[in-house]
């Protein structure tokens, strides 16, 4: 009895031991049960969102460490499961830490090379991610937008991170997440080839947009500068504010511009968006009369204009005291730009009508961006790139609207002309009841209005730069010529002729020393093709062209490539040229015209020879042969 108390007290004690530790570890088997490992293997060419397959722990003191949530009686079984698969994970502004725990299985006998992604640039304001190494213990990245672009361990306007799994194997990754603004997190595992192709697409994409961004503004520009009108450097303005402001939205200001100061990456989007903003209600108010058509709203913008500065002084002042009045005020001005600019457009004013079709798009993706920031609104593609699609659909079509202007101004120069004709045709009515002293006064005046028409015709068909005639005396001629070949039954000849790397020379010696470079090229041209009846042009940009007639192919193509050999000898410098100096290549066309072809066939012709010219390492001339 002696010996068998004790034992059946040690069985008492190792029983009751497991018991505690089943009981213990049940919650945590019940939950691996309940959320298993996601499988690796079924990625292919598409990513899997990760948004059911995360565990959540909030973290409201932001206190709790590695061990904390790892080990299962420190809170590791306080993980919540079951999220119903969305885009991304939206928690508002909160000043809560999140812990987010995957767990990933690699059934395969291959290893996995992934690549991770959290398609947000804005991610948070910290962010750590703990990897298990083989020793047991965990590695650890620690980035976010208050660390430098450097502190990320893949480059990418998101945060991307490289995961690699071996064959057979499980691995359990954690997430720490702390913002102080609007924590949202969409996260998607690739495979590491088909990440790479979506990155091509994705920073092609950009490239697009903000080329095209350029190319309006630098037109914008001139336009500026040719015309001194305060309404063209507005909208240039505004162009470059949203650009930047979006640049900064999707992460390519960050990697490209301040990526290395983490108080600038904080609130640049912020900031540049409130003066975008700014700026493109006061280009409204210069492009639609808005003080007399609306003068109660037009009050109200002024005031927006001022919060709008103001927001952003303070954004730049304390940017988690300002960021959500920001993001209201930002919603709200979007919404008064739309009702201002469609009623302004109801009472038909026609720069309302393009405005407010412009800006429609543009304001309900700011809104939406603002509710999305706010977590009203889901992670959608358009609540994230709506102020890029808007901005971009905003531009083609206010170069409508220029287009537009332009013709007004035609319109008002033809009604003009015809006024001067009627006024001229009266003066000759009054000539016949008039003394000899009217009618030499009135001959004088006929005689100057003769000198500036024939002056105004003579602008009207030069180009300006260069001396040469422009594209429009160009297609004149050229159906002129067409019409008399045709009747006369003999061949016409026409050549394209385009600078070589153009582009290139403008960028490495300025715009205005392309300006002189385009001169000289006139200069050579209009010496080569000097035959009494040929014609040179400028065609458009760094384009040339000469009309020929009565020549045939071949003589065409010597008369391109004495242009080409011209210029060659010329020897004018140009460092980015293959040649070291200009060169052009020449598209020449020749046919004897019928009444089954047309002038613009011809030019086709001439410019599909300059596209093989060009193909066929460029500084040549090229005959196009009908096949």
């Amino acid at each position: 009895m002696t010996n068998v108390v004790p034992h059946l007290l040690t069985r008492k004690c190792l029983t009751g031991w497991w018991l505690r530790a089943l009981l213990c570890w049940l919650p945590a088997l019940a939950l691996a049960q309940a959320h298993p490992p996601l499988e690796v293997t079924r990625l292919a060419d598409s990513p899997v969102s990760l948004t059911e397959h995360f565990a959540i722990l909030e973290d409201p003191a932001g206190t709790l460490g590695l061990d904390d949530v790892v080990s299962p009686q420190a809170g590791g079984a306080a993980f919540t499961t079951g999220q119903a698969p969305a885009w991304s994970l939206n928690f508002g502004l909160t000043p809560s830490a999140y812990w987010l725990r995957l767990k990933l299985k690699n059934g395969g006998t291959e290893p996995f090379d992934g690549m991770l992604e959290f398609t947000y640039p804005r991610l948070a304001t910290s962010v750590q991610v703990y990897a298990p190494k083989s020793d047991g213990t965990y590695s650890v990245v620690n980035t976010g937008y208050a660390q430098p672009f450097a502190s990320r361990p893949y480059a990418h306007h998101f945060y991307v991170f490289p995961l690699a799994m071996p064959a057979h194997a499980e691995q359990t990754l954690y997430f720490r997440f702390q913002s102080d603004v609007n924590l949202e997190i969409p996260a998607r595992l690739w495979a590491r080839e088909a990440f790479h192709r979506y990155e091509r697409v994705d920073y092609v994409s950009q490239a697009l947009y903000f080329g095209m961004v350029i190319a309006m503004m630098g037109y914008n520009l001139l336009l500026f500068l040719a015309l001194r009108s305060v309404r063209y450097l507005l909208y240039v303005c505004f162009g470059v504010s949203t650009a930047l402001s979006v640049a900064a939205i999707n992460g390519l200001a960050i990697e490209y511009l301040w990526g290395n100061s983490p108080y600038w990456i904080n609130i640049s989007a912020s900031v540049g968006y409130a003066m975008s903003l700014a700026v493109g209600i006061v280009f409204m108010r210069s492009m639609v009369d808005t003080r007399t058509l609306v003068p109660r709203l037009d009050v109200a913008l002024k005031v927006a204009v001022g919060m709008q500065l103001a927001m952003a002084a303070g954004v730049a002042m304390s940017y988690s005291t300002f960021i959500k009045p920001q993001l209201v005020i930002a919603g709200a001005t979007s919404l008064l730009v739309l009702l201002t600019g469609v009623w302004c457009a109801v009472k038909r004013d026609r720069s309302a009508l393009y405005f407010s079709a412009a800006f429609t798009v543009m304001a309900l993706g700011a809104v939406a961006n603002s509710l999305r920031a706010l977590g009203v609104l889901p992670t959608t593609l358009f609540s994230t790139y709506g102020i890029q699609i808007g901005s971009a659909i905003e531009m083609v079509l206010l170069a409508f609207a220029l287009a537009d202007r332009y013709n007004a101004i035609r319109l008002e120069k033809e009604d003009a002309q015809r006024e001067a004709l009627k006024a001229q045709q009266l003066l000759v009515d009054n000539l016949q009841s008039t003394e000899r002293q009217l009618e030499i006064r009135v001959s004088e005046r006929t005689e100057e209005l003769k000198q500036l028409n024939l002056k105004l015709a003579s602008l009207s068909e030069t180009d300006s730069l260069t001396g040469l005639a422009n594209r429009r005396r160009f297609d004149d001629v050229l159906n002129a010529e067409w019409r008399r070949a045709l009747r006369l039954g003999q061949p016409l000849a026409v050549g394209l002729l385009d600078v070589d790397w153009f582009k290139k020379y403008n960028d490495h010696y300025g715009h205005l020393a392309g300006d002189d470079c385009l001169k000289h090229i006139a200069t050579v041209l209009g010496a080569t093709v000097c035959r009494t009846g040929d014609l040179a042009a400028r065609y458009g940009g760094e384009e040339f062209a000469f009309i020929a007639p009565g020549i045939d192919g071949e003589q065409a193509l010597k008369l391109a490539e004495k242009v080409c050999a011209a210029l060659a000898a010329s020897a004018w410098p140009h460092a980015s040229s293959a040649f070291g100096y200009v060169t052009a290549s020449v598209g020449v066309a020749c046919v004897v015209p019928a009444d089954t072809s047309s002038p613009l066939a011809l030019v086709k012709a001439a410019d599909d020879a300059l596209y093989q010219a060009k193909a066929q390492g460029r500084n040549r001339a090229v005959l196009h042969r009908q096949s």
